[in-house]
């Protein structure tokens, strides 16, 4: 049973021409209009470097805050999700976490409040985040999933930079559920992601490989087996080049 985890800072990737102009080249037209559709630089990016299906593989992708990820499963269901710790906007964070307070139970307000300072709350809130999406992300479901539903209790262990937590447990409607893996690891100090592992199809009975951290790929390596569809477009790097990097909040923060 093979797995991969691949990640890319795109938010401090800033691609040349010739090197969006190839990236372009080796998507889907209907992908590369969906791309060209954002108004902002930091968008098209995360789109444009997040990989396509392998049809052996179940995969699932997420990009927020400066990484796009990838993680990949064979015989499982899988769902990844990344989350940059970061201040609520013009929300302090006590408001913040009363706005949110239907997103999760007494059991996980009790441990993200008990954290410690408001960053270290800040950053328990989006660590149980994380958890909550890449499940939803694996089972398919949805706006419509009552996050309640899923309860975590996290690994004793502390979360750092360089290891791969797979401890934390889930309760689903109250009762324990073994059936999911959930794999946690930092990108860095303010990349929270974690991996969902859903239970093993009839044909993928072999024993899960070891907890593997996140490969940062480069640019170059991303593309190292690219093959293009299409030929340049060379109006699609003016488009790009004329986006903002991002709203204008986000460049403030």
């Amino acid at each position: 049973m093979g797995s991969v985890r691949w990640g890319f800072r795109c938010g401090s990737w800033t691609p040349s021409r010739s090197e969006w102009l190839f990236a372009a080249r080796c998507v889907q037209q209907e992908e590369k209009d969906r791309i060209g559709q954002f108004v902002f630089a930091k968008d098209a990016k995360s789109a444009m470097v997040t990989p396509g299906s392998d049809p052996p593989w179940s995969f699932n992708i997420s990009h927020q805050g400066d990484y796009a990820v990838l993680a990949a499963q064979q015989g499982m269901q899988v769902g990844v999700d990344v989350m940059k710790t970061t201040l609520p906007g013009s929300n302090s964070i006590p408001e913040f976490f009363r706005i949110m307070t239907r997103q999760f139970t007494a059991h996980e307000w009790s441990t993200i409040q008990s954290a410690g300072s408001e960053r270290q709350q800040l950053a328990a809130f989006y660590r149980h985040w994380t958890l909550k999406e890449s499940f939803i992300k694996a089972i398919g479901t949805g706006l419509g999933f009552n996050l309640q539903r899923a309860e975590f209790h996290l690994s004793p262990e502390l979360l750092t930079q360089g290891t791969v937590l797979r401890q934390t447990k889930m309760h689903l409607d109250e009762e324990p559920e073994d059936l999911w893996i959930f794999e946690e690891s930092l990108l860095d100090v303010d990349h929270h992601v974690a991996v969902a592992l859903g239970p093993a199809d009839e044909a993928g009975s072999a024993p899960l490989p070891p907890p593997a951290a996140f490969t940062l790929l480069s640019f170059g390596e991303l593309i190292a087996s690219a093959s293009p569809l299409t030929e340049e477009d060379a109006a699609y790097w003016d488009s790009f080049r004329m986006k903002a990097e991002a709203p204008q909040r986000q460049r403030d923060t």
